[in-house]
């Protein structure tokens, strides 16, 4: 008899998110085990609980899932649980962390799609202008450009002090060249604006960003992508129903919350399954992601 399918989901958090939860049994897994709270030097230790309970035949029928509010702790976590692995005793791991790898990797699908469609070409050589780029998906989104051949800034919106600490981070764990550029007034903001090809607006939800006066001051300005779906909007003149549709009085095209959201659940949903169904083990971050977003439009 075949054994039932569990899904170790582990989080630094006080709570499992409902959300990964949902996902996880629409996914296909029997059963979700969640641990809160839970700390770095803990993961060795629950996930090798879970791999030596089983014989090498059980535990392909077993995989991770990290958690948790903060990218780079869902990182170590990732890498921590790698480590733990004695083959054949190996389970897929895949951190999502608030969603943030899911969600960026179907807003940066979503941008080169469009990309190509209205301009030709991929992201690389291209101008990138993270706004609210402190926050989880502010920050993978620019790595992922960044990879992939983009020149990268993030836009400082109170300190540059703040904005810098994270480039410098991003900049060490992940082999990138971002930089960063002050937009705290709407005079600077403009002046962004005016020198990108994409504007990336990744800030908290209600927070609008930039308007269609700043956008319309640029010829540059190509693709603008705004995950907020709370009102009021991120980017002016967005919808969040807009999937590559013509900003009124700009040149750019916008990308709203919901076309980004459907690709975050596709992506999400696929590389559960992947882990579910495939003999060969994984390892799945925002970049693997990336990778799954692309396929999944």
């Amino acid at each position: 008899m075949e054994k039932v399918s569990i899904l170790h989901l582990i989080t630094a958090a006080k709570n499992a998110s409902p959300f990964d939860v949902n996902m996880a049994y629409d996914a296909g897994f029997d059963k979700i085990m969640p641990y809160t709270a839970v700390e770095l030097k803990e993961v060795t230790g629950l996930v090798q609980d879970a791999i030596f309970s089983r014989s090498p035949s059980g535990v392909k029928r077993e995989s991770v899932f990290i958690g948790g509010r903060d990218i780079d702790v869902a990182m170590d976590m990732l890498d921590a649980a790698r480590k733990s692995m004695v083959p054949p005793f190996e389970v897929s791991v895949f951190a999502d962390p608030s969603g943030a790898f899911t969600t960026a990797a179907g807003m940066m699908a979503k941008v080169e799609h469009h990309l190509h469609k209205q301009f030709g070409g991929d992201l690389k050589g291209r101008k990138v202008s993270v706004f609210g780029a402190t926050g989880p998906v502010g920050g993978c989104v620019a790595v992922i450009a960044a990879k992939y051949g983009a020149e990268v800034e993030l836009v400082a919106h109170r300190t540059m002090e703040t904005i810098e600490a994270k480039a410098a981070s991003y900049n060490q764990r992940y082999q990138v060249n971002i930089g960063c550029v002050d937009g705290s007034s709407e005079a600077l903001k403009i002046e962004v604006l005016k020198n990108t090809d994409i504007a990336l607006c990744c800030a908290a939800a209600g927070v609008r960003v930039m308007t269609i006066a700043q956008m319309a001051a640029s010829a540059r300005l190509k693709i603008v992508a705004d995950v907020n779906a709370v009102p009021p909007t991120g980017a002016e003149g967005v919808d969040v129903f807009a999937d590559g549709v013509a900003i009124e009085g700009t040149n750019a095209f916008g990308i709203g919350a919901l076309a980004i959201g459907n690709v975050k659940y596709k992506t999400q949903h696929n590389l559960l399954k992947q882990m579910l169904e495939s003999d060969k083990k994984h390892y799945l971050d925002f970049l693997s992601a990336f990778e799954m977003a692309r396929n999944s439009l």
